[in-house]
């Protein structure tokens, strides 16, 4: 991974330099020259002592920021977990969306083969007819979209389980599941060590923090430490027989930079201040998401019951209203109106317990509790 990668480059700065260089010259003959073949080898090792910490300042801010890249990587699974989960919900609702449309269309057309037999006898008039058979297209319309959606959602749950679309084949099933018991929400304190967002944002507060301690101490003199080895000769054979040898100590301090180094400083504070902010809001919007998805939740399941409630009344309504009708005491027009609120109220429902179990995922994402990857901790990352 690329974090790793510049964590490994920085602690490489622990270890000394060396470099091998081999160099072999022809040199033409002059007058007080000989000239001929000259071949020259030499090892060369450099080391800059961390007087102030510097380079460890360094070596954490990457440390920080590997840390930070893991949590980013389990926050992406956990938001794909939670696509993946609200696309299979999705795909069941609809399943079951179009056995709801199919039953309807059947009960439509069911109903128009009788109110075409009481025409020919002028109990109903043929306005009634049309009438019916416009509720029966507006269901059809209705299936033809959940297939459309049926379809799309396959692609899309394809592409997130990372398949082509049109090559998934499952066999879901036929009713959604029943909600779960609300889990623990816990202290404040428990989902700020759970949530990747939150310890992703801490990491890079750390990782600035160590940014601004590196700049500072840029300012401070250097000590670094030269050894080379190098040896000549005209001949080959004798080229790593004699050998020339120097040590060098090198102390280098910044004196005029024309306000350089301070204004690296002052970037890396206002970075460093900059994801302090972040880190605050992120920890204010992760709570406000937890609250908001307990109270959708709430409130979903409240008004599902009064969904239901209405489907009942619906029901009974359009009960009483045939009878009426067979009676000759109310117009067709009023069955078909309770009949067509009760179709939609069955459809309703449907699609606000998916939104439930949606709000369900939500609420476990916001948690982001008992999550756990191929790769369980940031070493492995």
């Amino acid at each position: 991974m690329a974090a790793q990668a510049n964590l490994r480059g920085e602690k490489s700065f622990l270890w000394p330099d060396i470099e091998l260089a081999v160099r072999n010259a022809i040199s033409r003959p002059e007058p007080d020259f000989a000239g001929g073949e000259n071949f020259q080898a030499g090892l060369a090792a450099g080391y800059e002592l961390d007087l102030w910490g510097r380079i460890r300042a360094g070596i954490e801010a990457e440390e920080f920021r590997a840390e930070a890249s893991f949590y980013d990587y389990q926050a992406a699974a956990m938001t794909l977990s939670a696509e993946i989960s609200a696309a299979w919900f999705q795909l069941l609702t609809l399943k079951k969306q179009l056995e709801l449309t199919d039953q309807q269309i059947e009960t439509n057309e069911n109903i128009i083969r009788l109110i075409r037999a009481r025409f020919t006898s002028g109990q109903i008039r043929a306005v009634d007819i049309l009438r019916q058979e416009q509720l029966l297209e507006s269901t059809r319309d209705q299936k033809i979209f959940f297939e459309t959606e049926l379809e799309l959602v396959k692609n899309r749950l394809a592409v997130l389980l990372g398949r082509p679309p049109q090559n998934l084949f499952i066999t879901p099933k036929k009713d959604l599941p029943e909600l779960p018991p609300l889990p623990e929400t816990g202290l404040p304190l428990e989902l700020i060590r759970r949530r990747p967002d939150i310890k992703l944002a801490y990491n890079l507060v750390l990782a600035s923090d160590r940014d601004m301690a590196m700049a500072i101490r840029s300012k401070y003199p250097r000590l670094s430490l030269d050894l080379s080895a190098q040896s000549r000769s005209n001949n080959y054979n004798n080229l790593f027989q004699d050998w020339a040898y120097t040590l060098a100590g090198n102390l280098v301090a910044p004196l005029l930079y024309g306000g350089r180094l301070r204004a690296e400083v002052d970037r890396t504070e206002a970075l460093k201040n900059q994801q302090l902010y972040l880190y605050g809001q992120t920890v204010l919007d992760a709570f406000r998401e937890v609250e908001d998805a307990l109270i959708q939740e709430q409130k979903q399941k409240e008004r599902i019951q009064v969904l239901e409630r209405r489907l009942d009344l619906a029901q009974k309504t359009n009960k009483q209203l045939r009878i009426e009708f067979l009676n000759g005491l109310s117009e067709y027009l009023d069955v078909l109106l309770s009949l067509d609120q009760e179709q939609q109220l069955q459809r309703d429902i449907l699609e606000a317990r998916q939104t439930l179990l949606e709000h369900r995922i939500t609420l476990y994402r916001t948690l982001a509790g008992g999550f756990e990857t191929e790769r369980t901790n940031s070493a492995e990352f």
